[in-house]
């Protein structure tokens, strides 16, 4: 990727002056519940400085982006994802992906959403509308993906991430992402956090009864109450990074009832893997008759990546070798 950098020397000032982006992965309550945190200020500015964004356009691919950052620490050994929201709304959807190794990439399907007036609110439901989104996942030792469908449950991004984790893999999960603006359109803070029930390993008693009761699930159900209700009492972390708040602070004080424990630390980059060499082999690659269409020009051949935006031009004596 050719990395944009951020020109707005004011901005960088502000961001540089904050704790560095980074996400800790966690886990409380006996290892019942795990969850990440993720301070994604400047991975959003990057973002939306690779595909030179509006403020509508970063907050909707800011909050996909961010939600995708947080699928990574729920990947399994080496994997590849790719989600897709495809909606009837003005914004008519995205595409993200993910990877295990620490990098996120995507864009908008309509990097200029129309509006018909000014905005009331932060609400995107109504540039989302109806449809459906699909998880495309990858591991290194696999032939060919594996992928879920779900319907668009809600029109909020991160409700229905959550939503495709109960339907498709019937686990109890929930998103929460927050992206705050200055009163000049600045990405001056931003934030992602999730939290997830580990799936029971059961057991039986001596009788061969399972050890579960009534009165078990009822424990379970205020248990999940209150994990959900602490949940709920975030602050906004758009706000929270913006002012300099810690990642230590929200998990050993919001959580702070179950025990909670960060079990490590990863850097997670807003990134991609192409350059100019791989669309060259890209090139070399099409049918002969489509490679002499373009060699006949004998111009060099600008192509974007539509994943991280850069641009890049190849020469025709490139495009011969």
């Amino acid at each position: 990727m050719k990395k944009i950098e951020i020109a707005d020397k004011e901005l960088v000032e502000k961001i540089n002056a904050l704790p560095k982006d980074e996400m800790a992965v966690f886990v409380m309550a006996d290892g019942r519940i795990r969850g990440a945190l993720f301070h994604g200020t400047r991975f959003v500015n990057q973002m939306r400085a690779q595909h030179n964004l509006g403020i509508l356009e970063s907050l909707v691919l800011g909050q996909a982006s961010l939600c995708a950052a947080l699928m990574i620490p729920l990947m399994k050994g080496q994997e590849h994802l790719c989600w897709k929201y495809d909606v009837d709304g003005p914004a008519a959807g995205f595409s993200v992906e993910a990877d295990s190794t620490g990098y996120v990439r995507g864009f908008l399907y309509n990097e200029h959403i129309p509006v018909d007036k000014p905005l009331e609110n932060w609400d995107l439901k109504p540039f989302l509308g109806t449809g459906s989104m699909s998880v495309s996942r990858i591991h290194k030792e696999d032939s060919a993906p594996h992928i879920s469908t779900v319907e668009v449950n809600s029109g909020n991004i991160a409700e229905d991430l959550a939503w495709y984790y109960k339907q498709s893999e019937q686990i109890s999960t929930a998103f929460n992402t927050g992206i705050q603006f200055d009163r000049h359109g600045r990405i001056i803070g931003a934030g992602g956090m999730f939290l997830q029930v580990m799936p029971e390993t059961g057991g039986k008693n001596n009788s061969g009864a399972s050890k579960s009761s009534s009165s078990d699930a009822e424990a379970d159900g205020q248990f999940l109450a209150r994990v959900e209700m602490a949940f709920k009492t975030a602050p906004s972390l758009g706000q929270w990074f913006s002012e300099g708040g810690k990642i230590e602070d929200i998990v050993y004080g919001l959580f702070r009832e179950f025990t909670p424990s960060i079990a490590l630390r990863r850097d997670i980059r807003y990134d991609c893997p192409c350059s100019e060499e791989t669309f060259a082999n890209y090139i070399k690659m099409l049918p002969k008759q489509e490679r002499d269409d373009i060699l006949r020009k004998k111009e060099p051949l600008e192509i974007q990546c539509r994943n991280c935006g850069s641009v890049y031009t190849i020469s025709v004596e490139k495009l011969q070798q």
